[in-house]
């Protein structure tokens, strides 16, 4: 897969996530300059998860955000369709009885209808060949009442701090990626799925059209990151926005 290319065959990009998977929350941290920590507690806190809920944590990798989400007593299925990732978050939370990890495609769930109390997927949802079959799989999953939690890299709405982020995606990131990754054109990738996603309000409105409602976002550091939020509806009520 070249960095230019952005079809996302599902087989590519998870062998392009293989090949990061030892490095991968280094240079998560390294290319955030620290913020993917705060990004994490944020989606902890809008997750709100609570002993002894079931939640369902796509695009896990190597289980940080979901021995964050387990912290509190929660019971966490951390799913994802890299096998380099899990086996690293395997052998990295072994003995964590909270958190069971899944190989698992977003876009076709192995779990039955209405099994957790909560569905969440940080920088994962970008990653999928078709996001609304995705959404529509974590609607489905979910239990009624059930939140979902979505944490993308989105468009800071200020045009001079996005054109800066861009440059610092073009020029900064790939500079950096080639001295300090062992798979350099991952983020490449990462750079160009970036600028072509969704902005916040057509994510928001994806999130509508799967089925859920009190959907809301909030931008994190100037809108390089979104946290989208939402409710499945309880069964027979169907909330107004």
């Amino acid at each position: 897969m070249s960095a230019a290319d952005l079809s996302k065959t599902p087989a590519d990009v998870a062998a392009m996530f293989d090949q990061a998977s030892r490095r991968y929350d280094v240079m998560n941290t390294l290319l955030s300059g620290g913020n993917a920590q705060l990004w994490r507690a944020a989606t902890v806190r809008a997750v709100a998860p609570r002993a002894g809920e079931r939640i369902l944590d796509l695009a896990a990798g190597t289980g940080t955000s979901s021995e964050a989400l387990a912290r509190t007593g929660a019971r966490v299925v951390a799913a994802d369709f890299s096998k380099g990732m899990l086996a690293v978050g395997r052998a990295r939370h072994a003995d964590d009885q909270r958190i069971e990890f899944v190989f698992a495609d977003a876009q076709a769930l192995p779990f039955g209808d209405d099994e957790f109390d909560a569905v969440t997927i940080s920088f994962g949802l970008r990653n999928v060949a078709e996001p609304h079959r995705a959404l529509a799989e974590m609607f489905r999953v979910a239990k009624p009442g059930a939140r979902i939690v979505v944490c993308e890299f989105s468009k800071p709405p200020v045009a001079p701090f996005r054109a800066a982020y861009f440059a610092y995606l073009d020029r900064v990131m790939p500079t950096v990626s080639r001295i300090a990754s062992s798979n350099a054109p991952a983020y490449g990738y990462l750079g160009d799925s970036i600028k072509a996603w969704a902005d916040q309000t057509t994510l928001a409105s994806w999130l509508r059209e799967a089925g859920f409602r009190q959907v809301r976002y909030r931008n994190l550091t100037g809108g390089i990151v979104a946290l989208h939020r939402g409710v499945k509806p309880s069964a027979g009520v169907w909330a107004s926005e």
